[in-house]
């Protein structure tokens, strides 16, 4: 096999790009590889699917800086590939890394969606219940695998502002569907509102939950959690019923 891709390859990559690119807000690049021979892809066999992207934007505003992911023994429908298209006739699992920067995770809690989620949420704090509205969240990606948050809260009810900030370390739940933040620390001055943290901490765990990451057909399930300054890394495994193309 010639290490520059057939004409059939090319299309395949093609269709696919253009599928997945589809289901994007945004994309800077995407690369599909499809590594297989003619002989193979007749009788419905594929080495391998690389897919690569880079500064990938899903909806609810969450960007990805650079996801990889790779699979090997691909089946797919032999008939599909004339009308350039990958059908899988079995599902596949699939290698995956997702690379977060902070800017991209600040970008996902500042957004409409993850706002609405926060804002006017009842909270008890000295003992009274009051709405709180959002002002600013600031995420910091810290050395030690921590993760600082520095949140601006407006108490509706007395048009009071008040700060919150702790760090936690993310931890992934066994079945890797979820992601938590453990050994929580206070910053400055005391917790205002435990149930004020816990919302900030559920909302931080939501938008590192993989499954927010999902395309059509693919799922992913995180398996490891890197954080080191400025860039979080998800290791994770991917299971894959379908690759989207055009």
């Amino acid at each position: 096999m010639s290490e520059s891709p057939g004409i059939g390859e090319q299309a395949l990559n093609k269709a696919a790009e253009i599928g997945l690119s589809s289901q994007l807000d945004e994309v800077e690049n995407l690369d599909v590889n499809i590594k297989t021979d003619p002989l193979k892809m007749v009788q419905g066999q594929v080495d391998a699917v690389q897919i690569s992207g880079e500064g990938l934007v899903m909806q609810k505003d969450l960007r990805m800086e650079e996801l990889e992911m790779q699979m090997g023994n691909v089946a797919i429908n032999p008939l599909s590939v004339a009308f350039g298209k990958i059908e899988l006739t079995k599902p596949t699992e699939a290698s995956a890394r997702v690379v977060l920067t902070e800017n991209d995770i600040n970008r996902a809690f500042n957004s409409e969606y993850v706002r609405s989620q926060l804002q006017n949420q009842k909270v008890d704090i000295d003992g009274q219940s009051m709405n709180i509205e959002t002002q600013s969240v600031d995420v910091r990606l810290l050395d030690n695998q921590k993760i600082g948050l520095n949140a601006t809260i407006q108490l509706t009810e007395t048009g009071e502002t008040q700060k919150v900030a702790f760090s936690a370390i993310p931890k992934v739940s066994g079945n890797g569907q979820t992601v938590s933040l453990e050994n929580v620390e206070y910053g400055e001055g005391d917790e205002i509102s435990p149930e004020l943290t816990k919302a900030l901490i559920d909302q931080t765990s939501e938008i590192l939950n993989l499954s927010n990451f999902d395309l059509e057909g693919m799922s992913l399930r995180v398996k490891q959690i890197e954080v080191e300054p400025s860039k979080l890394t998800l290791q994770a495994e991917a299971y894959v019923e379908q690759i989207p193309s055009a």
